[in-house]
Formats: C-alpha cells, structure tokens, sequence
C-alpha cells in the first residue's frame, strides 16, 4: 500500500462524525486506554455500532486496543496520526516556491 492510499484510507476512517468523537476522545484520555464503555458513554451509540467503529479506526491505524480481563481499551497510535497530519502539510506553498508554515 502506498502512502497516498494509507492517507486516504486514514482520512475515509476520520470521515464520519462519530468516529471523528471517538478519535478526540480517546486523544484526550489516559495514557493507558480508554475504556469501551467510557467511549460509548460517550458517543452514545449501541454497542455493536461502536465495535463497527472501534474496528475501522483500528484497521487504519489510528487506534490501539488492549485487553484487560473482560476490559477493552483503546488509545491512540500518536505516531500515524503525526504522519498523517504532516503528510497534509508536507508540501505547503510549495508550488509558490516558499513555506507558509
């Protein structure tokens, strides 16, 4: 998979609303995890819905998950999310020959 396709299927993952929420929240959570439970309080969906999400999150490599006991957590993989948001700003003003950022 290139880097291009990697982005987009990233970009695809952050295109709805909820996994959008999700994402934020997980961000502004402990170090160690989010809870599942914590995250559908949250975003208040059922839970077959947010497992959906959850799972589409962590097949684009934006999320982690961990199990403790009957526990699900989840946390973000800060360093694709990195490569992600400095793939956008990469070759800002280039084409003007100059940096803008």
């Amino acid at each position: 998979m290139t880097k291009v396709d990697r982005h987009a299927e990233q970009l695809a993952a952050l295109g709805h609303p909820v996994r959008l929420s999700i994402l934020r929240y997980v961000v502004q959570g402990d170090k160690g995890g989010t809870a599942a439970g914590d995250i559908q309080g949250h975003v208040d969906v059922p839970a077959s819905t947010l497992s959906h999400h959850l799972k589409r999150l962590v097949d684009a490599g934006l999320l982690s998950t961990r199990n403790e006991g009957t526990y699900h957590y989840y946390g973000a993989i800060y360093e694709n999310l990195r490569a992600l948001t400095d793939y956008l700003w990469e070759d800002c003003c280039k084409r003007g020959k100059r940096s803008c950022c």
